[in-house]
């Protein structure tokens, strides 16, 4: 595959810089996508140059709930972040004010990551980091008001048993978020995205981390997650309602939602 010239492509100024900006997200998206204790020394780097301006967008999704507000401010507002062992989300949602926040994920190298992450930011109380797997939540019903997972159902075994814990662990009215990559749906941004995930990525890997078959596959675990439309679909068999999606970037990334009912 060719790299892009911008300069060839047919477009206004301020088009190629608007898409020259998107693909600079696109690889921020690449890097906060990074999971693993094998890219683990990758994050670490690539977390000092990654703006996660575009997280805003995720944060106010959690938010948007009419009951988070009020459970926010008397301290009653229980979240549950899957896979979310490198505290990246949990972290942010905690600065903006949501008291209590559990991360669950299944790799505990991972979880003592997100641990030290947070400790080196002065956050020591409010966020509990339990070890267990998305497909069987070691939770009762209906414990949670919001279930978020970034980056992270991708790499599961049966999507279906994680959407079926996700509803089982959230209180009726309870809010589920998930922010994945999802599909590109223009063509010029698609070759060029391709370009980035399929040529550079691997290298890159192999440079930072001295790893490019993790890298290369996660490439293929994007190329191989369900669309937008079919994802909303299996929120739907899930149960949830009121489910709809968001595309960020062109559909680099998407945040699918949807409700207990």
């Amino acid at each position: 595959m060719n790299a892009i010239d911008l300069e060839q492509v047919q477009m206004s100024a301020a088009e190629r810089d608007r898409f020259a900006a998107e693909l600079g997200e696109a690889r921020c998206y690449f890097e906060l996508g990074m999971g693993g204790s094998t890219l683990m020394a990758a994050r670490s780097g690539v977390e000092q140059i990654v703006s996660l301006d575009s997280d805003n967008t995720w944060i106010e999704a959690v938010r948007a709930h009419p009951d988070i507000t009020p459970r926010c401010a008397n301290g009653s507002m229980s979240l549950l972040d899957v896979a979310g062992g490198t505290g990246d989300i949990a972290i942010r949602c905690h600065k903006k004010g949501i008291p209590n926040i559990t991360i669950c994920d299944i790799n505990n190298e991972m979880l003592q990551h997100g641990r030290n992450k947070a400790i080196d930011k002065g956050i020591v109380a409010g966020i509990d980091y339990v070890l267990g797997n998305g497909e069987d939540l070691p939770f009762s019903s209906n414990s949670f008001d919001c279930y978020t997972i970034a980056f992270g159902i991708r790499n599961v075994t049966h999507i279906d048993k994680v959407l079926s814990e996700a509803y089982r662990v959230l209180k009726k009215g309870g809010r589920f978020l998930c922010l994945e990559f999802s599909k590109v749906e223009n063509p010029m941004i698609q070759r060029a995205y391709d370009f980035y995930s399929f040529s550079l990525i691997p290298k890159i890997g192999g440079v930072i981390a001295g790893n490019p078959e993790a890298y290369q596959y996660l490439s293929e675990s994007i190329r191989k997650f369900p669309d937008q439309e079919t994802f909303l679909g299996m929120l739907n068999r899930a149960g949830f309602e009121h489910t709809n999606y968001t595309n960020l970037s062109f559909g680099i990334a998407a945040i699918h939602g949807g409700y207990k009912l």
